[in-house]
């Protein structure tokens, strides 16, 4: 099992010198992934309803903050202060950019990283940043979506590509530096939707779920493997070998402190570092490879601290 956690990209934190330490430190204590979050902007009135809250409730707008760093620029700048840790879009709005420059940016960072990123791809859930950016229309995104994706896997393994789809069109041109991994960048696809499943299967390499959807809950074991199987069974119905699917899940319910799940039942991934272990055991059995944790903390010390007590009280006993 490979662990990550998320990069400081608002908030204190995110200043040079904190998300340098963060990032070596994760380094050090043995981490696999650094995670950068997406928005471009922050509308101040939010209507949408956020997918990963009980309540629906966006809390950046609740705290009345919108500080938040550019994804990719964060991402590059990650990629030269670190060396071995791999990088994440966690994930990329991917219709807020035009996909000719995503292609190239990737590429660039891919190259400038010695192969170290890993394309986190979403289609978003927030309709008033798509009204503000002025950009594809947002009951549109998941074609949007889909199609950008093309794009880019075109450009990164043809060389000229050319492009006629039904948002964007170009000529054959040169989109070179390629992507120091082939034959592009893994592509993990974040949602838990049935349309986040079928894109998963015609254009992931990965399938990335979080696990706190309250519409597609899956907090136990058996409720991810339910949903796992309706991502095997799409697979087997598009012809394409279930196993080639990559699995990682995103958890932001960790805890040292046992919490309590929707079934009153102690929740996974919260307790003691034996029962965090044994949990991460069992989601590792069902074939998860990579999970991003959720250790972070108010201040950077603090941070530090839950850092190493996962590091060091946890992952030794994960099997």
């Amino acid at each position: 099992m490979q662990f990550g956690l998320s990069a400081p990209f608002r908030g204190p934190l995110a200043n040079p010198s904190d998300i340098r330490t963060i990032a070596g430190e994760a380094e050090r204590l043995g981490y696999g992934i650094l995670t950068v979050a997406d928005h471009i902007v922050v509308p101040t009135l939010v209507d949408s309803t956020y997918p990963y809250s009980e309540t629906g409730e966006f809390a950046w707008t609740a705290d009345g903050t919108s500080d938040c760093m550019e994804q990719f620029t964060l991402l590059a700048w990650l990629a030269a202060v670190t060396s071995e840790i791999r990088l994440l879009s966690s994930v990329v709005v991917v219709p807020h950019r035009n996909p000719l420059f995503m292609a190239k940016s990737i590429a660039t960072m891919d190259r400038l990283s010695n192969g170290r990123i890993t394309v986190g791809c979403g289609a978003g859930w927030l309709r008033e940043e798509f009204e503000a950016l002025n950009i594809a229309n947002f009951e549109q995104r998941g074609r949007v979506t889909d199609e950008y994706l093309r794009v880019m896997k075109a450009l990164w393994q043809e060389s000229p590509a050319s492009y006629d789809g039904e948002f964007i069109s170009f000529p054959a041109v040169g989109a070179d530096p390629k992507p120091v991994q082939t034959p592009h960048p893994p592509i993990w696809i974040g949602g838990e939707s049935m349309p986040a499943i079928r894109r998963t299967v015609a254009l992931g390499d990965a399938w990335y779920p979080f696990g706190s959807n309250p519409k597609f809950r899956m907090d136990t074991i058996e409720s991810y493997v339910a949903r796992r199987d309706r991502l095997f069974t799409e697979a087997e119905k598009a012809d394409r070998d279930p196993a080639t699917i990559g699995l990682a899940y995103n958890c932001a319910f960790h805890n040292e402190i046992a919490q309590t799940d929707s079934q009153g039942q102690r929740q996974l991934f919260t307790g003691s570092a034996e029962q965090r272990a044994a949990d991460i055991d069992a989601l590792a059995a069902v074939g998860v490879t990579t999970m991003i944790m959720a250790v972070t903390a108010p201040g950077l010390e603090a941070t530090i601290e839950r850092m190493q007590a996962f590091s060091e009280d946890v992952m030794p006993l994960v099997s």
